[in-house]
Order: structure tokens, then C-alpha cells, then sequence
């Protein structure tokens, strides 16, 4: 680089002790010639095709003015289906001015994603092709800058079913039920300046470089030490051999140097590319954990004659994870699964994907506050963005990187690898990532060893699972679990990939509140029916979390966090799954779940949450069900007990027919130890006012053009409190340098009133496609559900609105008016960011983003009390097919063992070698869902138990009175029938996807069928 370019860098820098923007930038560290620029700011953007766009002399005047990153269909982010987003070709240009330099410095641009297909020029000439529409890529576009301006266009095509110019083959996650088609440059861009020696990008496609990798190992954590290792891809591109030294430096998040590391000197020849690599020990090391976001900055630097000549920073965390026996361990805990199966798009109303750091922050940090720890993106990788910001908030990822349902061949096959790889070398330093997901149903044995080749070539040390969906059998997997059923193991985790699917918008409260919801279909739930279902299937992994035995599920994830405009089967054109809605307001699921998740295993944290409001018409009567770990909850209405309320589900507490009664409803729970917590809700007076609250970044409403304000409606009463069952109409003037995006609500802006409602079962108005998705009728497809409307009702007393930020000084001015309420008037102070120079900015929103520490480091000690423990017979036999018996027991649940049909032989029997003393069973029987098995259990003769199984997701618990003995014999007494218990849910309508029930292959009838028996005693000294 010449040094009117390095003197341009030095003026635009960042000020010293900022966090570096991304894990690959230049370093705001240690100065360097190496400069990272924010381009996202000053594009213009047309729709359609524009013959000679790439052109320096085409004429882009008329063309609008946005600031990425952008979607030319944004607006119709949940107003529309999925399957009728606009598609079509979208085209940016921009320009830059840049100073002379040397033909020996470089450029590159990084695209962190664009929708679909891409294809880049840099003043006419053609430099890149991006088509997988998933992973970020890179251009070297040194060749093509001159002196002076420097024009980039941008070509996009977000065709659904675009194909690859190469082959002709469509990309398999391009799909209208899991992919929304936000189309355009829809996340950020950089430009990255180096010398003529530089450190690699790790951007696979379009560059096949690695960049940095930093890892640790031999964890010492009791005296919070480690060994750290830093390697870096190191590349001469100059004309003359350059001896270079290593250096590496550690900073905490108070940016104070913790650890300097020196990796000596070496020789690059012309045109080499090489690692480097350096390690040492360092101690008082803070371990990244579950809600503590501790970052470290990363420093490695290149040096010539002692001085920096190319410095990176890495933002990087350290944790040890283990994945053995069945369980996850984290920093030497085992930690149980909980949290979300969550749409990668992570969408908002009006924005789609397109969103500033602080929201992925805001979005993110509610699921550790609702108790998630885990969030599985679905189908495609995640943002950096949103990798990024897990990493701040201490959410645990699991990333897939490319597909939509099924494995596949050839050339898909093909690309999904390369997509696998792209991910996996990009976000390899991300310490929130613990998981690799392979693919989003059961893959082959041999692709999943090929994908398991890549990380172990890309990502050896990293400390991350690979596996894929299902995967129960697989020797190659190192994780899996089913997409509903309760699986256990041994050996390898697992853990359900999606369950609780029913859908519930946040208007429908109750049957007693306006506009008086009951389930129906029967996954259309109303608020109070969700979170109670919530509650029950949770408990199902529960009940055989770590702690109750040698075979134990390692938790799940619900589907989903946030509503999403994706995959839906309820009314509306978006998926109502969520614990919170599209604007991440909470609904009653958030709070059920931060009481049963509360804590690592073991739920010992004291929790209660009353489910719904205290606000009813005169003589109304409602069963109130409470969500605690209490051992018991006793519940007052003003004062007087009702009592204490019936426990199912270990979390759920239910009274029946409360009488309503204005004023205090109030829920002591008790714990064994004595310990009690509560929760009360109260009787708010009449509707008053309209009351508004704004959210923004740390630093404030950002005149960017990208930055975004949430701002909430409330209705209240005379004394400022929420009135739950206010709908009222709001009607939003704005005023000042924001566009007004709006937000979402039930029904349509027009007014027009819904010609029906859904009712009956769950049934698809046609079977499952190729994409083996299927689809639902609906009676709200059509509506616009409020998007963008300045008219906007709230639900259950609140909404929310999005402001988007403009490029001028000024203050913003939000009023809210309704009929009969006192008006409303919010200022939002603004902030203004330095502007760009030449088109290159120096503000890096994320900058701005404080690691969160919320639940503090890994806590010491164990994190569950072992509640029973596991008896392996010795040896088994059977009635008839005794040469399967033993898969009976055998930790593999796609094996089973079935009688031959004959009443007189459907029995088996489990031969310990000595006496054992036994309590409970767990049977997973064969069509645990829809069979109910009228069984007999004798230990050594002595009948144990006797009755019917009940119908289930995964495993019958049957609980007796301690006996001791050597053989217990399961007998079969009558015979049994086929009846789903759950509503049929179709999306599991074949045995593959069933996770093999064996329902479809073993008749019904007298055949006992047990595919995995788990037998277990108490605990010495409990």
C-alpha cells in the first residue's frame, strides 16, 4: 500500500480500546497498515433488470438510496406467504474513493451473505459469483481498483428456483416452506486493505483461504487456566521473499493484555502461503459459559524489524466441553439441553433479516432469560451477526450449514459439503457454537463421516459435536435425538431437535377473554393451553434428565422462539410456535419456561408463574393452573386459601372452577427445605391512557439509515398498570428523521373481517411433497396482519412498533391516540455517526455491544442429585425371538424386540446376576404413541406392577415399592389396538420420521414390543 493509503486508514480509524467489529478485522488493537472498512452505508438500488449496471457511466441517479444491508422485499416480511414473496432481479451499485496504492497491496471484499445468487464487478469488471445464497464469501478485487473512485455493482437474482450456471442443479435449502426469499444483499459488506504480506480471510467461497483459528486445551478450572493456541493462514502476494515474525497478544473485555505470545520468525517465498502457529500456557482465564458472554480479543500480527505490518483481531471465548455418557458437560458441568429450534432468518415484520446488531442482541438475550441455553438454527447457517451476538449473550448454537428435509446425492450432496465447510471455517472461533448439524433428517452413515472429515480438518481442537438429526444408531454421529420423542442413550447425547409444535397467537388468552379462543384444531391453541402443553412435553425430558440413570436424555428444544413467517399450519401466513411473537413480545410459554429452566440439571432454583390475568366479567369461573418447582402451591384469592392445587407434570399445579373476585389471586409455593417463593397477579382498574416506551441501542437511536427503535404501546389504568384485556385500535403519527416500519397484530389493516374460523383436527389439505413438508388450511392467509399499517390494535393490553432510522440530525416524535384513552408523546433523542469518507465508514455497530454476564460464570459443584440408579441384567430371555431379546437392552433405539403374536409367548424376562432391588421401569415400547400395553410385572413371581401403559412420546414410566430379586418377567395380558393419543401429528407420518415406532411393522394384537428397557433402583441412603 502507498502511503496516502495508509494516511486515509489512520484518519478513519477507530479510537483505541474499541472491541473489534467482527472476529477478522484489521485490529483496533495494535495498529497496522491492514484497515477494515464498513460499507454498508451509500447504495443505490434498483429493481429489475438494468442492462450495463455494472458500467462506471451508467446513470443510478434515479435509482433509491439505501444502507445495507437490505432487502428489496422487506415489507413484505410476514404480510405476505412465504411462498408469494417477491422474486427477481435486484441491483446496488456503489462507490468508493480510495488514494493511489502499490500493485502489491490487496483488497478484498466480504459479503457476509446475499439472497439468492450474486454476482460482483468492481468498475466494470467482472470479479465474483456467489450462488448458494447461504455462506459468506470474499472477492480478491485488487486487479480491478484504480486511483481515485472505484465503482462496485451488484448483481442478485432471488429466484426460488434458481440453479447453478455450472451444473444446472437447484441449491436443496432454496425452499419455499424453511428458507424466507428476503432478496438482495441482506447482510453486511466489508472492505478489507492489506499490505502485500497479509493474513488470510476465512472465507472458503471466493477465496479458499482459513484466516485465524484460536482454540485451548489442557483446562486447569480450578485455577482458570488454560493453553492457549493461535494459528493464522499467512500469505506473500509480493515479488520478493519477506522473513516475518509471529506475534500474538490476549485481551480481556476491558481490553487489558492478559497474555503476549511470540511466535518467532519466518521466511515466505513469493506466492507462499503458510500457518503459523504459536501456544503457551496462561492463567486467570474468565471461561466462557451459559449467560456469561466473556470475550477476549485475539491479536495476531504480523512483524517486519519489530514493527506490525498486518495485525487481526480475533473476538474469541475459552470453554471446555466434554460429550460423553449420554451428557453435555460444559467447564466440567453437565448441563441439560434447553431452548430453541429457531428459523435461521430470525425475521422481523417489515425487516425481514435485515436488522442492526442490537436487536440480534435483544432477541437473543430473551432466550437466556426465558432459561434457554441452546438455540438450533434450522436448516441454513446462522448470520455472523447472530453468531456473534450468542456469543455476547452466552447462548449455546448448534449450526447446521445447508438443507431443507432428507438426505440427497450428487451434486446437492455436493454442495451441501461445501456449505459445511464454508460455515465451519468462518465460525470456528465462535465459542457459542458447541454443535455441528449435518443435516435436518437422518443422513447416511457415509456422508455423515464425510462431514465429520471436514471438521476434523477445519475445526480438530474447537470442542464441538458434529451429528445430524435422528442419528440414533450411527457409529459416526457424536450427537442426535429425534424431532418430538423423548430419546436416552449411554453413549453419545441426545436430544430432541424440535418438539412442542403446537402454535398459539399471543391475542388468544383464554376462553374467557375477548376474542374467547378454544383449541381449535387442535393445535391451534389459545395462551393459557399452549403454555400448559409447553409444560407437559417438557416434562417428559425432565423426568430422565442426568441424574435418573445410566441411559438419560440430554434435553431438547422447542420449536420455535420467535413467530415466524415461515413453515406455518395455524390461521395466519406465519408459524405462531413461538414463546414470544414476531416483535418479541413474551407470551405465557416464556414465563413457564423460565420457571422449569431455570437452572443447569436439576430445577432448584425457587420459581412461580401464575398462567393468564386476574381480569374476568362478574360470576366467571376458570381452572387456574400455576407453573412451579415448588413441592407443593397453595393459591389465594384475596387473602382467603383456595387450598392446595392438584401437581401433574411435575411443574403444573391446576385448580378447578376458581370464582372469579376483583382484586389479589396469589401463589405460595413450598419446598422441601422450607423455602417458598410466589407469584400474584392483581385486578387493574379501566382502561386511561395509552402509555409509550422505547427500546434502542446502548448508545442510542443511530442516524445510520439502518439502526432501528422498538417503541411498545401500552394501554393502563388510572394507576399505570397493563390492562390485559385491552385491544383497543391505536392510531401512530411520526415525526423527525425515522421511517416508520410498523408492527403485527391479528387480522388485516383494511378492516375486512375473517369469512370463517379453523376447526377440526390437524389434518393436511395435501400429503407431504418431494420436499416432504406438508400444508394446512387456513382462514387468515390473505390478511396483511397490520405490516406497516399506522394503525395498529394492541393484544392482551400491549404492542410494539419498529422505527428505522434516516441519515439526518433531528429528533423523532412518536404520538399514539385511541378512541377514549389519553394520547401519548414519545421523544427519541438521536445519535449521529461520523460519515463515511470516499464511501468507506469507520462505524462498526457491534463496536457497541457489550458482552452480557447475566447468570455469572460456571458455577462450581454438580448440577444434579442422582435421583435412582440403573441395573443391567445379566442375561435375557424370551417367550419367543430370543435371539432379539437383547436388543431389548442394547441403548439403541431403532432396534426392538417383538413376540411372535401367541398370547402364550408375549412375555420376557431380565436375569440379574444377583439381587436387585428395584422401584421403577422406563419401557419404550413399540408404538409408544398410539399403543397402550396391558402389562404384568413380577419380580422372582411377586407381581410389582399390573396395568396399562399410558400412551406416549418415548418412554412409559412405571413406579412401584422397592422389592429385591433376580428375575423380573413383563408379561403381556390382553391384547393390544392402534389410537393416537396426540392429535395425529402429521408431520411424523412415516416410520423414518417417526423415529421407527415399529407401529407400521409390528401388527397390533397380542405382540409385546420393547424397544428399550431401562431398570432402576433408589439411591443408597435416600
Amino acid at each position: 500500500m502507498r502511503e496516502g493509503l495508509i494516511r486515509l486508514a489512520a484518519a478513519l480509524a477507530v479510537p483505541g480500546g474499541a472491541s473489534p467489529a467482527i472476529a477478522h478485522d484489521a485490529s483496533t488493537a495494535v495498529a497496522s497498515p491492514r484497515t477494515t472498512w464498513n460499507l454498508n452505508p451509500g447504495w443505490r438500488m434498483a429493481v429489475g433488470e438494468q442492462a450495463g449496471a455494472e458500467q462506471n457511466d451508467y446513470d443510478d441517479r434515479a435509482w433509491r438510496a439505501v444502507t445495507l444491508p437490505h432487502a428489496f422485499n422487506e415489507k413484505e416480511a410476514f404480510a405476505r406467504d412465504i411462498k408469494k414473496l417477491s422474486t427477481g432481479i435486484i441491483w446496488y451499485r456503489k462507490r468508493i474513493v480510495l488514494p493511489a496504492r502499490q500493485e502489491s497491496g490487496r483488497a478484498f471484499l466480504e459479503f457476509e451473505g446475499v439472497r439468492q445468487a450474486a454476482e460482483i464487478w468492481v468498475n466494470g469488471q467482472w470479479v465474483a459469483l456467489s450462488e448458494n445464497g447461504v455462506s459468506a464469501f470474499g472477492a480478491d478485487i485488487s486487479p480491478a481498483l484504480k486511483p481515485g473512485a472505484n465503482l462496485i455493482a451488484v448483481r442478485v437474482d432471488n429466484d426460488w428456483k434458481y440453479k447453478e450456471r455450472a451444473t444446472g442443479s437447484g441449491f436443496q435449502w432454496n425452499n419455499d416452506n424453511f428458507n424466507v426469499n428476503y432478496g438482495g444483499i441482506t447482510r453486511n459488506v466489508r472492505l478489507h486493505l492489506t499490505g502485500p504480506v497479509y493474513q488470510t480471510l476465512p472465507l472458503q467461497p471466493g477465496l479458499g483461504t482459513s484466516g485465524q483459528y484460536v482454540w485451548a486445551d489442557g483446562f486447569d478450572l480450578a485455577r482458570r487456566a488454560a493453553t492457549i493456541h493461535a494459528e493464522t493462514e499467512v500469505r506473500n502476494a509480493g515479488a520478493v521473499p519477506r522473513r516475518i515474525g509471529y506475534r500474538v497478544e490476549i485481551r480481556d473485555r476491558n481490553a487489558r493484555l492478559v497474555a503476549r505470545l511470540d511466535g518467532g520468525e519466518a521466511t515466505l517465498a513469493p506466492g507462499e502461503t503458510r500457518t503459523l502457529a504459536v501456544a503457551d500456557r496462561v492463567a486467570g482465564l474468565h471461561f466462557w459459559s451459559w449467560g456469561y458472554g466473556y470475550l477476549y480479543t485475539v491479536t495476531t500480527s504480523l512483524t517486519e524489524n519489530g514493527r506490525p505490518i498486518d495485525s487481526v483481531d480475533t473476538r474469541t471465548g475459552f470453554r471446555q466441553t466434554q460429550f460423553a455418557e449420554g451428557m453435555v458437560t460444559l467447564n466440567g458441568r453437565v448441563i441439560q439441553m434447553h431452548g430453541y429450534a429457531q428459523r435461521t432468518s430470525n425475521e422481523w415484520p417489515a425487516l425481514g433479516v435485515s436488522i442492526p446488531p442490537w436487536l440480534s442482541d435483544f432477541s437473543n438475550a430473551l432466550m437466556v432469560e426465558s432459561g434457554g441455553n441452546l438455540v438450533r438454527w434450522m436448516h441454513i447457517a446462522p448470520s455472523k451477526q447472530d453468531v456473534e451476538s450468542a456469543d455476547r449473550a452466552g447462548l449455546i448454537q448448534a449450526m447446521p450449514a445447508g438443507d431443507a428435509e432428507s438426505d440427497v446425492t450428487g451434486r446437492r450432496w455436493e454442495q451441501r459439503k461445501e456449505a459445511m465447510q464454508a460455515a465451519i471455517v468462518y465460525n470456528r472461533n465462535n465459542p457459542s457454537i458447541l454443535f455441528y448439524e449435518g443435516g435436518n433428517e437422518n443422513i447416511s452413515e457415509a456422508h455423515m463421516a464425510e462431514l465429520k472429515a471436514i471438521r476434523d480438518r477445519f475445526d480438530p481442537h474447537g470442542g464441538r459435536a458434529i451429528g445430524s438429526r435422528e442419528m440414533l444408531d450411527s457409529r459416526q454421529a457424536e450427537y442426535g435425538g429425534e424431532m418430538l420423542y423423548i430419546n436416552k442413550s449411554g453413549t453419545k447425547p441426545v436430544w430432541a431437535m424440535e418438539y412442542s409444535r403446537d402454535e398459539g397467537a399471543r391475542l388468544y388468552q383464554d376462553e374467557l377473554t375477548p376474542p374467547f379462543h378454544k383449541d381449535s384444531p387442535d393445535y391451534n391453541r389459545n395462551q393459557d393451553s399452549h403454555a400448559i402443553e409447553d409444560v407437559k412435553r417438557w416434562w417428559d425430558y425432565y423426568r430422565v434428565r442426568p441424574g435418573t440413570g445410566k441411559r438419560v436424555s440430554s434435553g431438547g428444544v422447542n420449536i420455535i422462539f420467535s413467530d415466524s413467517n415461515t413453515h406455518y399450519r395455524g390461521d395466519n401466513n406465519y408459524r405462531r410456535s413461538g414463546e414470544v411473537d414476531a416483535m418479541r413480545l413474551p407470551k405465557a410459554g416464556f414465563f413457564a419456561h423460565k420457571v422449569m429452566w431455570s437452572d443447569w440439571v436439576d430445577s432448584v432454583t425457587p420459581a412461580t408463574h401464575i398462567i393468564g390475568h386476574w381480569n374476568y366479567a362478574p360470576g366467571a369461573r376458570k381452572d387456574m393452573t400455576v407453573v412451579s418447582n415448588g413441592e407443593s402451591v397453595e393459591l389465594f384469592v384475596n387473602g382467603k386459601s383456595l387450598g392446595k392445587g392438584v401437581r401433574s407434570s411435575g411443574f403444573l399445579f391446576g385448580w378447578k372452577q376458581v370464582a372469579w373476585a376483583p382484586g389479589t389471586l396469589r401463589a405460595v409455593a413450598t419446598y422441601a427445605d422450607g423455602r417458598t417463593s410466589e407469584h400474584r397477579l392483581e385486578t387493574v382498574g379501566p382502561a386511561t391512557a395509552l402509555r409509550l416506551t422505547p427500546h434502542v441501542s446502548p448508545r442510542g437511536f443511530v442516524m445510520d439509515g439502518a439502526d432501528v427503535a422498538l417503541v411498545d404501546v401500552e394501554v393502563v389504568d388510572a394507576k399505570g398498570r397493563r390492562v390485559p384485556t385491552a385491544g383497543d385500535l391505536v392510531q401512530f403519527t411520526l415525526d423527525g428523521p425515522a421511517e416508520w416500519r410498523g408492527g403485527i397484530a391479528q387480522g388485516d389493516s383494511s378492516g375486512r373481517q375473517r369469512s370463517d374460523v379453523a376447526a377440526g383436527p390437524a389434518e393436511p389439505v395435501k400429503p407431504a411433497g418431494a420436499d416432504q413438508t406438508t400444508y394446512y388450511a387456513g382462514t387468515a392467509r390473505e390478511e396483511d396482519n397490520y405490516v406497516l399499517s399506522r394503525k395498529l390494535p394492541v393484544e392482551a393490553g400491549v404492542n410494539r412498533v419498529l422505527l428505522r432510522a434516516r441519515t439526518q440530525d433531528g429528533r423523532v416524535r412518536v404520538t399514539a391516540t385511541a378512541a377514549g384513552l389519553k394520547p401519548a408523546l414519545l421523544t427519541i433523542p438521536t445519535i449521529r455517526v461520523r460519515p463515511a469518507a470516499g464511501g468507506l465508514s469507520a462505524d462498526f455497530p457491534e463496536d457497541h455491544q457489550p458482552g452480557l454476564l447475566t447468570r455469572g460464570p460456571t458455577p462450581s459443584g454438580p448440577s444434579f442429585t442422582p435421583s435412582r440408579t440403573t441395573l443391567m441384567p445379566a442375561s435375557i430371555a424370551a417367550g419367543s425371538n430370543v435371539n432379539e431379546a437383547q436388543r431389548s437392552a442394547d441403548d439403541n433405539e431403532l432396534s426392538r424386540w417383538t413376540s411372535d403374536g401367541r398370547p402364550e409367548s408375549a412375555w420376557i424376562e431380565y436375569h440379574f446376576g444377583t439381587q436387585a432391588t428395584l422401584s421403577e421401569i422406563d419401557l419404550k415400547l413399540v408404538g409408544w404413541r398410539s399403543r397402550s400395553y396391558s402389562l404384568r410385572i413380577t419380580l422372582d413371581g411377586r407381581i410389582l406392577w399390573e396395568g396399562a401403559t399410558e400412551r406416549q412420546l418415548g418412554y412409559a414410566h412405571l413406579a412401584f415399592a422397592p422389592a429385591t430379586g433376580r428375575v423380573l418377567r413383563i408379561t403381556q395380558m390382553a391384547p393390544v389396538e392402534d389410537r393416537d393419543a396426540f392429535g395425529k401429528v402429521v408431520e411424523l407420518d412415516t416410520s423414518r420420521k417417526a423415529g421407527d415406532t415399529g407401529a407400521d411393522a409390528v401388527p397390533p394384537g397380542w405382540r409385546l414390543g420393547i424397544v428399550e428397557a431401562d431398570f432402576h433402583g433408589p439411591v443408597a441412603g435416600r
